[in-house]
């Protein structure tokens, strides 16, 4: 009997229980937690009117942990699946480390007060971990995640040398809102609003935010006006990978929400500095958060499609080969098997497979690990089955 603990309960948790759920072959005991309970509560609920599969639920704040680890004694878990806030990674670790649990999570350490990403602070609990006799998996969400696994696959079976990656990023969807984000508001905003930063020649180069941009052809999308970013997987892509000669990250935005997102920004309501108001100290962006649509409450009328994938350059017995794999996801059909949006759906998806991985046995081993570190080729096969099919095009021009 497996025993898993997900902690978090917004859109990516949703569809990463229900999946869960759907392989009740490998999930045989599931805890789901959160601060708020009646949101966990309503989770198990529709899997247990839709599914008959029973969730158990509990509350517990995961800044503390002295209160996860009354959790953990509780529903005694094997893995801890955190798909709570960034913030909270080093707290759930902590406990992990204290209990003897091990621990998977899809996006790395943040501090509240700074936006800043790097995998530093988690990747400073290899040793300890290791020790301990138990696994902590990073990143496993679609990027990073996803993405690092495609990237060892192409690694693995397309070339003797990767020298250039860019992954790429497009959200065709509409949510028919003014203005929303297809995750958590305040992380989101804070991520897109940092400076870029890409790595090139063995040294990190920046830009200013959203300053660099060009279209990109995405499948069955076409042309979108896309954004160099920073984000996190190129960090230990790059460690990984050390043939690579340049690492880009691009994500595509509408106009409309460059706009609203602007506007924001000029009017200090994007800032993470606490203001006093009425004698109260609050922080304008998470004020904003409370009042933008909640991304979990976005799919029912969501229509279109996300397109992720990597294109990489590289040799091959000799010669340049370039090779694009990428997963096309519809917004309608995640809503449909999940009644979450495609974002949600392509981020809880490769959680599910990663925790079964590693209750498979196929990802554990002791120590911190990010994913293309394992063996892509069962993952790969689980994106197929479990709703995240793969494309492969081979030695065309990839634009970038």
């Amino acid at each position: 009997m497996s025993r898993v603990l997900v902690i978090g309960a917004g859109g990516v948790s949703t569809v990463a229980v229900k999946k869960m759920a759907m392989n009740a072959e490998t999930f045989t005991n599931i805890t789901l937690a959160s601060r708020t309970k009646s949101k966990c509560d309503k989770i198990a609920s529709d899997i247990a009117s839709g599914m008959g599969i029973k969730i158990s639920t509990a509350q517990v704040d995961a800044d503390k942990v002295d209160e996860l680890l009354r959790l953990f004694d509780a529903c005694k878990p094997e893995l801890v699946v955190n798909l709570a806030l960034p913030y909270q990674d080093l707290t759930i670790m902590d406990a992990c480390l204290a209990y003897g649990a091990s621990y998977l999570d899809t996006a790395n350490y943040e501090p509240l007060d700074k936006a800043k990403y790097e995998y530093s602070w988690q990747w400073a609990y290899k040793e300890r971990f290791e020790q301990a006799g138990i696994t902590a998996i990073l990143g496993c969400g679609f990027d990073p995640g996803v993405t690092g696994v495609f990237t060892r696959y192409a690694a693995n079976h397309h070339f003797d040398e990767i020298q250039y990656l860019d992954i790429v990023d497009c959200n065709a969807g509409d949510h028919h809102k003014a203005f929303a984000t297809n995750f958590n508001p305040e992380i989101n905003i804070r991520e897109i609003t940092q400076r870029g930063r890409y790595y090139e020649n063995g040294e990190w180069k920046e830009t200013d935010p959203l300053s660099v941009h060009q279209p990109i052809n995405y499948p069955e999308v076409g042309a979108r006006e896309s954004y160099l970013l920073y984000h996190e997987e190129l960090e230990s892509l790059v460690k990984n990978f050390p043939t690579l000669r340049r690492a880009r990250f691009w994500m595509t935005f509408g106009q409309e929400y460059l706009t609203h997102l602007r506007v924001m920004q000029n009017i200090g309501m994007t800032s993470i500095k606490p203001v006093m108001y009425k004698g109260i100290e609050i922080v304008p962006i998470q004020f904003l958060k409370a009042v933008l649509p909640d991304p979990g409450e976005l799919g029912e009328n969501y229509t279109g499609e996300t397109s992720i994938g990597c294109r990489i350059r590289g040799l091959k017995d000799g010669k340049e080969r370039t090779y694009y794999v990428y997963n096309n996801c519809s917004h309608q059909e995640a809503y449909r098997e999940t009644g979450a949006q495609g974002v949600s759906y392509t981020t809880g998806v490769p959680a599910m497979i990663g925790a079964k991985m590693y209750l498979k046995g196929i990802w554990k081993k002791a120590g911190v690990w990010n994913v293309e570190e394992f063996d892509p080729d069962p993952f790969m096969k689980e994106l197929n089955e479990q709703g995240l099919p793969w494309h492969e095009v081979f030695d065309k021009d990839l634009e970038l």
